[in-house]
């Protein structure tokens, strides 16, 4: 097979394979993240060919952004039981074959159907979970790197693919470009089914840092019911208030990104005369700035109180909302936008996972942070119709940029409340003679 050889090429030249794992895993998602993103691009063209308002195609992408959510508690769960690779080519293909599908689309529930609830599906089978599982299942060193890398990739998949999506379209049409991300798909998709494996013994080595002499074994696959386990870490969690704080915070926090911005700051520069591809640039350029910004929150959230951390995070980019439109949308104001509120764009993943952690604990971080991750989807759907529903009603998207901007304020308070993880308990040694 080509991984293990590639494996075996790999070890001769003392590099692990669990970094091809994480060059598929960023390509995956990457791409996905980008046709998440598409969207963004197609709402002035869509208007233009079928009439519908931005209220309607607004509607569809709330439904993917709440369904995307929704899938992740039960992500983790799909893949301990059928494995990353059947589970990600699986995701891949429903995504692509809905895209197929709307190049003939006509009417809005067309668009509500493939682009909200079939893509929606799609993409959350993988999610942030995917990233979390290499990092956990591969790596026993440099996990908050690969974690930092892998939640970068999503959110700057978003935006670097928007410049070229949004040149196509307005030189050949918004099918064409439409076309383009399914090619992509498929490239991603051929890569993980060449390259991607469940597990180091797979290719017979251990999680890279562990000097162990021999690979660990599998463990005996899971029957458990995926609905039971996602539910119950639900019914037991929703009794704390740290999970709703998380989930509140998590909520304003999509509000704030990809339900508003990644949505709708390209129509509304057409809004004020800049051409799409500039406005989609601008998205680009907040990508580059994520990516920096994401692994420096990481580093950061190793070393200080997380909570701090989301107050500044949430407090600044509330600022950053409610002066944008008194930019007058200039080169230097957007420009200055751009990298302020990029640095920032995702910056609150990884102090939100490391809270998460602390107050319930390693083995059910990642349900936990599932749920509180639905929250941020339903986030992203509140401010995507919210937003639309804005411009269609009052002609404007300034009230959604100040709303978004008023509630970042709210977070950076509530995350305060918090209380302070309990200091571990010093254990004496007993005296020596």
């Amino acid at each position: 097979m080509i991984s293990n050889w590639l494996s075996s090429a790999l070890a001769r030249r003392n590099v692990h394979y669990g970094w091809v794992m994480v060059g598929v895993t960023f390509l995956t998602a990457l791409v996905t993240a980008g046709a998440v993103g598409a969207p963004g691009v197609f709402i002035v063209p869509l208007q233009k060919e079928f009439g519908w308002s931005t209220a309607e195609i607004s509607s569809a992408l709330s439904i993917r952004f709440i369904l995307f959510g929704l899938m992740a508690p039960f992500a983790a769960a799909l893949m301990n039981r059928y494995g990353l690779r059947n589970v990600t080519l699986s995701a891949l293909l429903v995504v692509v074959s809905a895209l197929v599908a709307s190049l003939a689309m006509t009417k809005v529930w067309h668009l509500l159907l493939l682009w909200g609830v079939v893509i929606g599906i799609g993409t959350g089978m993988t999610a942030l979970v995917l990233g979390a599982t290499i990092a956990a299942r591969w790596f026993s060193a440099r996990r908050g790197l690969v974690v930092g890398i892998m939640t970068a990739s999503t959110a700057t998949g978003q935006l670097v693919f928007l410049p070229l999506l949004a040149s196509i379209t307005e030189r050949m049409g918004w099918r064409v470009a439409l076309s383009f991300v399914c090619v992509m798909l498929g490239v991603a998709a051929f890569a993980v089914l060449m390259l991607m494996r469940d597990r180091p013994s797979d290719v017979g080595l251990r999680p890279f840092g562990d000097k162990g002499p021999e690979p660990l074994p599998a463990p005996a696959p899971s029957h458990a019911p995926i609905m039971a386990a996602a539910l119950g870490t639900l019914r037991d969690v929703s009794q704390t208030r740290t999970f709703w704080i998380l989930f509140a915070t998590f909520f304003i926090c999509g509000a704030s990104t990809n339900g508003l911005v990644q949505v709708h700051l390209i129509p509304m520069c057409l809004d004020y005369g800049i051409p799409q591809v500039q406005a989609a640039s601008l998205l680009a350029a907040m990508g580059i700035f994520d990516f920096f910004g994401t692994i420096c929150s990481g580093w950061l959230s190793d070393r200080y109180d997380n909570r701090w951390l989301l107050f500044w995070y949430y407090g600044l980019r509330g600022l950053s909302l409610l002066m944008l439109p008194f930019t007058d949308f200039s080169f230097y104001g957007l420009s200055l936008f751009a990298m302020f509120y990029g640095l920032d764009w995702i910056a609150t993943v990884p102090p939100t996972v490391r809270l998460t952690a602390q107050r319930f604990g390693a083995e059910r971080a990642n349900l936990v942070f599932g749920w509180v991750f639905a929250g941020h989807q339903i986030g992203a759907a509140f401010a995507a119709f919210g937003a639309g529903l804005s411009r269609t009603l009052l002609a404007t998207y300034l009230p959604a940029f100040f709303f978004a901007g008023a509630l970042c304020v709210i977070a950076a308070m509530i995350v305060l409340t918090i209380s302070r993880p309990a200091p571990k308990p010093v254990v004496s040694k007993p005296a020596t003679a």
